[in-house]
């Protein structure tokens, strides 16, 4: 008989309101670096019930108008109208103040930004390299907004999420066995009509497009408590940061102990997951194994990190001194190292705030070395 396990991952849209001040942050952060690429940043964003504030620190020379930024950051994810109790006239507050001298000191000799400990990931299961679970509950979130601003679905509001259960069997995802969307929407839109056309729209082509059936109807829940008319902040307030296992490996593998959003490539919470996440993907890319995660630990103001492991989970197909060997030619796990190898301080972070920093072609830290 075989082994069976289920395994659930879920993601959200990028007008979810924790998504929201990821996005606000990200947009501040590129901002800096086009004007400074050697700007430092650790920007939270806070949004509520009609109200935007900006905390946090920065060192840059780089002059940026934060509340432009952040209106029309709201303005783009689809809040524009104010009786949603949110939208790009909600109120705005800034507390961003300089970098502390304490850790600035630090990252003026190429040091870590923090302590931490990040994790990468990949395996062979999707041709991202991605666990199936979360690949798929992030291109659902991704076609839900692409539905919504391109108007094949007016009805939706900027407001989502999406939860994808799979049945593996010995360690091979075989079948989804559980799908399920939440999505805000008019009020004229009827429940049974939401359903039957973000199964037509969204579910079927993204699931046809993973080689994998839809479930049982009795499988599929759309909307669970019947219905959503209000999206965003009114409902639910968000916060940069807040979403860490939907931005990393949908709980597939361990996570960090920081999040990512709004922090420079100083802050190794960020630069170092990368790194980790280039390194693994390259092991299974390479075919040293099927399933890798790799893990650093760094503490403030010290350039190298103070753990470097990897785990092959039993399927690699060298030995661990090739992988090792195999590492330490793809980068440098120094943060100079990794900041430079993928070159981390241009204005590339907008584009990780929603549907996961993983996965991403276009990403440096996904990117296949030819050996």
């Amino acid at each position: 008989m075989p082994q069976i396990q289920l395994f659930t991952s879920e993601s959200v849209c990028a007008g979810h309101p924790d998504k929201i001040c990821d996005g606000i942050s990200d947009a501040i952060l590129d901002a800096l670096l086009a004007g400074d690429p050697t700007a430092r940043a650790g920007i939270e964003t806070v949004a509520g019930a009609n109200q935007i504030s900006l905390f946090g620190e920065i060192k840059t020379t780089a002059q940026v108008d934060f509340e432009h930024i952040v209106r029309e950051k709201v303005r783009q994810l689809g809040y524009t109208k104010p009786e949603w109790g949110f939208s790009e006239e909600s109120v705005f507050s800034n507390d961003i103040h300089a970098q502390s001298p304490e850790i600035a000191i630090g990252v003026d000799h190429d040091g870590a930004g923090d302590q931490g400990m990040m994790f990468g990931f990949a395996c062979n299961e999707t041709e991202e390299l991605m666990p199936l679970p979360i690949a798929l509950a992030h291109s659902l979130t991704r076609r839900i907004d692409e539905a919504r601003e391109n108007k094949e679905l007016a009805w939706l509001r900027p407001d989502g999420k999406a939860q994808v259960t799979v049945r593996y069997e010995d360690g091979e995802p075989v079948a989804i066995e559980k799908l399920v969307a939440a999505v805000a929407h008019d009020e004229n839109a009827s429940a049974e009509h939401v359903r039957n056309e973000l199964i037509k729209v969204v579910l079927t082509p993204v699931v046809e497009r993973y080689k994998f059936k839809l479930p049982d109807d009795e499988n599929i829940i759309i909307n669970g408590t019947g219905l959503w008319h209000i999206p965003g902040p009114e409902s639910d307030a968000g916060l940069t940061g807040r979403k860490i296992v939907v931005d990393t490996y949908g709980g597939y593998a361990r996570v960090g102990g920081g999040a990512f959003s709004g922090k420079d490539p100083s802050k190794v919470d960020r630069s170092g997951a990368y790194a980790a996440r280039f390194i693994a993907k390259n092991i299974v890319a390479a075919g040293l194994a099927t399933k890798c995660e790799v893990g650093l630990a760094y503490v403030i103001g010290q350039p190298r990190p103070l753990m470097q492991t990897i785990d092959t989970f039993g399927t690699a197909t060298v030995s661990d001194e090739e992988l090792e060997a195999f590492k330490d030619k793809l980068i440098d796990t120094s943060v100079k190292g990794i900041i430079e190898r993928l070159d981390l301080r241009r204005p590339i972070y907008a584009q990780t705030a929603a549907y996961g920093h993983f996965g991403k072609t276009e990403l440096p830290w996904e990117d296949i070395v030819k050996h």
